[in-house]
């Protein structure tokens, strides 16, 4: 689950997928692990993303073609997962980014003082 502070707050949909695609586009290729600790980061420790939520997100982008994944040598027994953004994963975060900030702004203007 994808978490805001210590409250159970809900995040709209779609919103981790956005996240992770940008995580991908300011930091390049990174593990799973690494992505949901720079959300975290970024974020100032406001938003969290459970194991749960997260490995499920990045398959449905892979399954998409917005990244890529390949298994990489993490020490002599281990094995990681790193994903990298792709064009069209580069394309949908623009388009994802325009309409979270249409949205956004609608939202303002409604709770904005009458």
């Amino acid at each position: 689950m994808l978490s805001a502070g210590k409250s159970k707050t809900e995040i709209p949909p779609g919103t981790l997928e956005m996240l992770i695609l940008k995580t991908l586009k300011r930091f390049g290729a990174m593990h799973g692990y690494g992505i949901a600790k720079s959300i975290q980061q970024t974020s100032d420790e406001v938003l969290r993303v459970e194991e749960g939520s997260l490995y499920p997100a990045l398959q449905r982008i892979l399954i998409k073609g917005w990244v890529t994944a390949e298994w990489v040598q993490a020490g002599s027994k281990r094995r990681m997962r790193v994903y990298h953004l792709t064009p069209a994963g580069r394309k949908q975060l623009a388009a994802e980014i325009s309409e979270y900030r249409r949205v956004s702004q609608a939202i303002e203007r409604v709770i904005e003082p009458a």
